[in-house]
């Protein structure tokens, strides 16, 4: 097994940006596809009213 320090030096730029762009569009697809009391105003998994 690779200590953390070997793999966290072999994430590249490139694959921060493709994990990050990829976890917004999972979250507008939950948004979007999953009923409003999961995914929605005061859901449990994904909490879209905007608070303070």
């Amino acid at each position: 097994m690779q200590p953390i320090a070997e793999m966290i030096a072999g994430i590249t730029l490139g694959e921060l940006v493709l994990a990050g762009l990829a976890t917004a569009v999972a979250r507008d697809a939950a948004v979007a596809l999953l009923p409003d009391r999961v995914a929605g105003p005061g859901g449990w998994l994904v909490d879209t009213s905007r608070r303070g």
